[in-house]
């Protein structure tokens, strides 16, 4: 008998061959999906193309961000997995604290920064037609997006230049070694939390970013803490009482502020919205600063929550993913010092409840 020898695999593409692939397949595909459906992370997908029409950059980011308010008016964009926030303006009030952690404080465009999740950095030139569309994009170690700053007509292209040029990496490789993404961790069991412990500690909050403290020392995870801190706190409201909230705001011209995190910023809308719409899964709020796009089938729970303050009692409509992850959150407008709306506190008190 005549020997059989196996032939070996044969090497997969490499991924800028595949990228190019999909992309003739699907002219319009946008990157995140276009990362999914190869199989990698976005960063990963960006990484691929240093060589082509990114550049890669080095930290570190603090001053790099404070360097951003150079670029005028552009348009900021922190996502996750169910929504994406858009803020065009300028970025000002820098304050950087170390490596961890940061602020931007403008009107337009403000940031809670937390710089230890940054971790690559690029600068993309994509060409559609006569135009060329630069961006600043930011990953933590997942590959995971945690910021985009996309220039506009009126930015300063001459800044950007520079900027570039000044945070360049000497490192253009097109590969990135990144972490797979964490397990979300389960929660400890109902018994083990120390109820009245929560109570009293959240009756005794005075200021809201004192929550999440609370929930570490107590070893409580956010939406079982809401489960079990009792009903005059926190109560579950109908998944679609996020769309109920921004549209009564829009009826009673309420002004809001509209949060939305990636794993390394959250990103803050204060004003009002007017221009409401339904794209497909999406529900939008299509402003000529602001955009949102919510991807409204993906909230498993909306809850209202009362946290008490300096300025007395302050009310979050807070909606969740089907792992208990944060999407967004919703407030009325609140300067320092000031107390609640009485308009706000009354239209979230009146959203439908939900089901058992």
């Amino acid at each position: 008998m005549t020997e059989t020898t196996m032939a070996e695999p044969e090497a997969p593409a490499p991924l800028l061959t595949r990228l190019f692939a999909l992309r003739d397949a699907e002219p319009n595909i946008r990157a995140r999906d276009a990362a999914e459906k190869l199989g990698v992370s976005e960063g990963e997908l960006l990484a691929c193309r240093c060589g082509e029409d990114v550049q890669r950059l080095r930290g570190p980011w603090g001053d790099l961000i404070q360097a951003l308010p150079e670029l005028g008016r552009v348009m900021a964009l922190t996502r996750n997995d169910h929504v994406v926030h858009e803020k065009k303006g300028e970025f000002g009030k820098v304050s950087i604290f170390g490596e961890q952690m940061g602020l931007v404080l403008n009107h337009d465009i403000d940031l809670r920064l937390f710089l230890g999740r940054w971790h690559f950095g690029f600068a993309v030139a994509e060409t559609a037609g006569e135009n060329t569309r630069r961006s600043l994009q930011f990953f933590d170690q997942n590959g995971t997006a945690v910021h985009k700053v996309h220039l506009l007509e009126e930015s300063n292209l001459p800044a950007y230049d520079s900027l570039v040029t000044r945070f360049l990496s000497p490192d253009q490789s097109p590969d990135m070694t990144v972490l797979p993404v964490p397990a979300v961790p389960d929660d400890q069991p109902d018994s083990d939390i120390d109820i009245t412990a929560l109570r009293d500690r959240w009756l005794a909050l005075k200021d809201v970013h004192d929550f999440h403290a609370l929930l570490k020392d107590l070893g409580v995870a956010r939406v079982q803490a809401l489960r079990l801190v009792g009903k005059d706190l926190a109560w579950r409201v109908d998944p679609k009482a996020f769309r109920d909230a921004v549209s009564a705001a829009v009826d009673q011209e309420i002004p809001v502020m509209i949060f939305a995190g990636s794993p390394g910023v959250v990103q803050i809308h204060t004003g009002q919205v007017k221009t409401l719409r339904d794209v497909g899964p999406w529900f939008n709020i299509l402003d000529p600063d602001f955009n949102l796009h919510l991807r409204e089938d993906h909230i498993a729970s909306a809850w209202v929550v009362r946290k008490p303050t300096h300025d007395g009692i302050v009310t979050s409509l807070e909606i969740y993913d089907a792992n208990n992850r944060q999407i967004a959150w919703l407030f009325g407008e609140r300067g320092e010092g000031k107390g609640e709306r009485t308009d706000w506190r009354a239209l979230a008190e009146s959203l439908e409840g939900a089901d058992a």
